[in-house]
């Protein structure tokens, strides 16, 4: 019997309206479910709406419509304090910049038990600081950093302090918004090599969004991938990875860099044409295609793409 999945989100939809005549749709009945332990990746270029999923689910925006469940606890419509209180400790988030989501004019000890404090989860003055030093070492940093302010340290130490901040909560789901994007390549990877180190500890979950598919390619149990606020896409990594089928992902897949030179001379990158595609995302419906990889379609563009040779990645 599958366990249930930690969280599930159904036919959410976020739009933003702009004015009386105008209306902006950055998510449109996109589902997915993230089972607990695992990492997913969600990824797109830039405005394809993989941030704002992100903080529709944790309630920066309220969904326009869909459901949202985490953990049993309905997220969907007027929260509750018992499941807004559970939403707030349970699920955390981890942010793009990690300087602008920093206080400035606050020491890191402060910063990271900014939840502590708001849902009072600590016993006294001793139990708050002995929470914050412990996450200080589980993410690399020294106790002496406690007592510093945020612009005394390098970005990937602000980034584990944005992390130390989200598990010092203790949450079962973490959100990673473009969490390493803004850092050096070679601070990335200690980066996401920590979170890979804290999840084997923990059993912990992510929603790892992000554009570069090499690290989500690392990092991710499963992938969704969206194109103008639509999950075109989704499966296990090795499936995507092996076998893309939408003509999008085929293009995303086919700009990743390739290592050896060899290869790279022997590969392009397949460019996608939104308007001369002729695709119409109202139009498909989610299909199946084998194991956990499902694609968006209509039957007469799933039987092509299923026909289709096997574009190489």
């Amino acid at each position: 019997m599958h366990e249930e999945p930690i969280l599930r989100v159904e036919s959410l939809r976020q739009h933003f309206r702009i004015n009386r005549s105008f209306t902006v749709k950055a998510v449109e009945d996109v589902s997915f479910e993230i089972r607990r332990g695992e990492t997913y990746g969600l990824v797109g270029e830039s405005g394809s709406g993989k941030s704002t999923i992100g903080r529709s689910i944790i309630r920066l925006y309220k969904p326009t419509g869909g459901r949202v469940v985490f953990d049993g606890v309905e997220l969907s419509g007027r929260l509750d304090a018992k499941a807004s209180r559970h939403l707030r400790t349970r699920m955390q988030m981890i942010f793009q910049d990690p300087m602008a989501s920093l206080n400035p004019r606050k020491k890191v000890i402060d910063i990271i038990a900014e939840g502590l404090d708001n849902h009072h989860l600590y016993t006294s003055a001793r139990d708050r600081e002995e929470k914050v030093l412990a996450i200080l070492d589980k993410v690399g940093l020294s106790r002496e950093h406690a007592k510093r302010y945020p612009h005394q340290f390098s970005g990937g130490q602000r980034q584990r302090i944005g992390i130390a901040r989200a598990l010092v909560m203790n949450p079962s789901l973490i959100i990673a918004d473009e969490a390493i994007s803004a850092l050096d390549v070679s601070i990335q990877s200690q980066i996401v090599n920590l979170m890979k180190d804290i999840q084997k500890e923990t059993r912990i979950t992510y929603l790892f969004i992000a554009h570069d598919l090499s690290m989500v390619r690392y990092i991710s149990d499963r992938i969704g991938v969206l194109h103008r606020g639509h999950l075109v896409e989704m499966g296990r990594t090795q499936e995507i990875f092996s076998r893309p089928l939408h003509p999008y992902t085929i293009s995303l897949l086919s700009a990743i860099p390739k290592p050896d030179p060899r290869a790279a001379r022997l590969s392009s990158s397949v460019p996608y044409d939104d308007a001369a595609s002729g695709i119409d995302y109202a139009k498909g419906h989610v299909r199946h295609v084998a194991g956990d990889h499902y694609v968006l379609a209509t039957e007469a563009e799933f039987a092509k793409w299923m026909a289709a040779p096997a574009a190489r990645t």
